[in-house]
């Protein structure tokens, strides 16, 4: 069996979610996890005025009360002509899975989400991005450079194999972000179709995993 994550490292709700994680996955270190990027704002061209600033503050305060995670909000106030696109980070999970599938993906996701809510960072820029993921790897023993990541990043199957994230994020189904799945022999099982605590997350799948040792 193999949860299945699908998120968007730009999305505030993720970011919290992203802590929320790595709690269950240390309490179940034996079970596989899939990341699915769904590309929450994917190909975006509308520059984000003050108004959508305040919007997604307003998130993030939620998002920080319910999670305890910090968020560099001045960073996000100052950036001017900002375009709010999440393909390049998303692209960005994809070329390190790609590029290091034995590495721990959700580690590198989460220090992208870093980048981005907490250092303030374009984590729309491919070598900002190459830049953060290699540093993640590197400090899973990873031996992957910056230039070799953002080849990755480049890469045309790189960019299709986003898209084909987008498209089997859709087909499980997902509509809002993050949502945590169970893939098992039946089909697919759902964790939590939002944002939850560890403690939830860990009964849910808990219960799941016991009916199906149960049923077989």
């Amino acid at each position: 069996m193999t949860l299945i994550f699908v998120g968007d490292p730009m999305c505030s709700w993720c970011y919290g979610f992203g802590k929320e994680l790595a709690g269950l996955m240390a309490l179940h270190p034996g079970l596989p996890l899939d990341i699915v990027v769904g590309g929450v704002r994917a190909g975006a061209t509308d520059v984000l005025d003050d108004a959508g600033k305040a919007f997604r503050l307003a998130h993030w305060a939620r998002v920080e009360a319910s999670s305890g995670l910090p968020f560099n909000r001045a960073a996000f106030m100052a950036r001017r002509g900002f375009v709010y696109d999440t393909e390049p980070i998303c692209r960005a999970v994809v070329a390190v899975r790609r590029l290091a599938p034995q590495a721990d993906l959700l580690a590198v996701f989460r220090a992208l989400q870093a980048a981005f809510y907490v250092d303030g960072l374009d984590t729309t820029d491919g070598r900002i991005l190459a830049t953060v993921a290699a540093a993640a790897l590197r400090a899973q023993g990873q031996d992957v450079g910056t230039d070799a990541v953002h080849a990755a990043w480049l890469a045309p199957e790189t960019v299709a194999a986003t898209q084909a994230d987008f498209h089997r994020a859709r087909a499980l189904g997902v509509r809002s972000f993050p949502a945590l799945l169970l893939e098992t022999p039946d089909g697919i099982q759902e964790i939590a179709p939002g944002y939850a605590h560890t403690a939830a997350l860990d009964q849910r799948l808990r219960t799941l995993l016991d009916r199906y040792a149960v049923s077989h």
